[in-house]
């Protein structure tokens, strides 16, 4: 009889818990006076309801929405909101400064992973929930990734890549120093030569963890090395590369000034040409008709040249090329874009000061492409370049509720960019109006 009556308690205890309703999940309402998603629409829209639910959009209704028992209501009636931003192309693991070559000598991996703490959160709260990180140096940029993935630390969503250069090629981190004390270095270092050591150095950087492979097609403005144009990799050497990245998934990318190396990677499947600089009209239409996307990094060309005008900041081979090179860029990006090249934003953030990526927007702008296309290429563009449209881009259902604001009409006033008042992240906010502009 005792068994009975436990039997019964515990039937009548399931029973119970069965009728009761689950506990609504806590929303987040974002009233959105204007909202800028050129993936969903190159018309503002007005009057939006942004809703929440843990890291992703479950609803966007026009009009605002009454919020109830347990709602958050964020009030953004006088913003104009946008998806995050994803810049195409950092650097988070350093920063330029005057003469640090000499970093390799003076500073040691965990000293680079605190600094770099401080250049994630910074590219943040600037508005850049989503990076592309497309070099880093002795795993600091892998790990910075896991650690924000973590929650360890604050950043935006990392997409990093392993970095294969050829010997002497633009990524050679051996350029400029004795071979007697720093070796040649290998595979293990990203330098390949060779369809069977390009193949194999794609692997290695897969089984490290990459979210997609860079490659340097030609050389380079910073290396010290002697040219900064002229084609590195043969194009059987980025087709095997590409081959074997895209059987695990991996999309490259292929740092490129000159036209030959250009061309090579764009026929081999390149996914996208980092910088673009010497581009030939007839690459613009290998790109058009192939769908490579252009990063142009447009600030990283005028930054590098402006420093270049202080004595004593770059090399003297790096000088040379960086006021050769830098101001190129921006009139290259122009013809690009008026030929029908797709285009994703991103800046080389690193090369100049994290936390000025949004200068980009004005220099695009200036450049002759409308606002509402530039923010699309920061937004829809660059989330399909990674191959993340279907959870990053817009602020669509099922999507991560990644969310910028600022306050003055950026289609009127691209500047205003750089003024971020709102940032949430994934459904986290990291910066709120009143916490002071950025």
């Amino acid at each position: 009889m005792i068994r009975r009556t436990l039997l019964l308690g515990c039937l009548l205890a399931v029973a119970s818990i069965a009728v009761v309703s689950p506990a609504r999940a806590q929303r987040t309402l974002i009233h959105a006076g204007t909202l800028l998603d050129p993936g969903v629409s190159m018309t503002p829209m007005t009057q939006r309801t942004i809703v929440v639910e843990g890291d992703r959009v479950i609803a966007v209704a026009e009009g605002y929405l009454t919020a109830g028992a347990g709602d958050t209501v964020i009030d953004l009636k006088n913003h104009f909101v946008m998806p995050g931003w994803i810049d195409s192309h950092t650097h988070l693991d350093g920063e330029s400064r005057k003469n640090d070559y000499m970093d390799a000598l003076r500073l040691s991996p965990p000293y680079k992973a605190l600094m770099a703490t401080r250049y994630a959160k910074t590219t943040l709260l600037s508005g850049f929930t989503t990076v592309r990180n497309v070099g880093g140096s002795d795993g600091v940029d892998f790990a910075l990734r896991d650690a924000i993935n973590a929650g360890v630390i604050i950043g935006p969503r990392m997409f990093v890549a392993e970095g294969l250069s050829v010997t002497g090629g633009h990524g050679d981190p051996s350029n400029g120093l004795r071979e007697d004390i720093f070796g040649i270095p290998g595979i293990e270092h990203g330098v390949v030569d060779g369809i069977d050591s390009a193949m194999r150095g794609t692997r290695l950087g897969i089984k490290r963890g990459a979210d997609l492979i860079k490659i340097t097609a030609t050389g380079g403005v910073l290396s010290v090395a002697r040219d900064g144009s002229a084609p590195s990799f043969l194009e059987d050497e980025i087709a095997a590369i590409v081959e074997v990245a895209r059987g695990y998934g991996l999309k490259v990318a292929a740092h490129a000034h000159g036209d030959e190396g250009m061309q090579r990677a764009v026929r081999a499947g390149v996914a996208s040409i980092e910088h673009g600089t010497l581009m030939s009209d007839e690459t613009m239409r290998l790109m058009r008709e192939r769908g490579t996307y252009l990063v142009p990094t447009i600030i990283a060309g005028r930054s590098t040249a402006d420093s270049a005008k202080i004595e004593g900041y770059y090399a003297p081979l790096v000088q040379k090329k960086a006021l050769e090179i830098g101001p190129m860029i921006q009139a290259t990006f122009g013809r690009a874009y008026r030929a029908g090249v797709p285009i994703a934003f991103g800046t080389d953030a690193g090369v100049f000061k994290h936390g000025r990526n949004a200068m980009e927007f004005a220099y695009m702008a200036e450049a002759g492409m409308p606002a509402m296309e530039i923010l699309r290429t920061a937004t829809y563009n660059a989330a399909d370049l990674l191959g993340q449209r279907a959870n990053l881009g817009t602020l669509e259902v099922g999507k991560y509720a990644d969310i910028v604001a600022v306050a003055t009409n950026p289609l009127e006033d691209i500047t205003s960019l750089q003024r971020v008042a709102f940032v949430m992240k994934g459904g986290a906010v990291y910066l709120r109006p009143g916490d002071g502009s950025r």
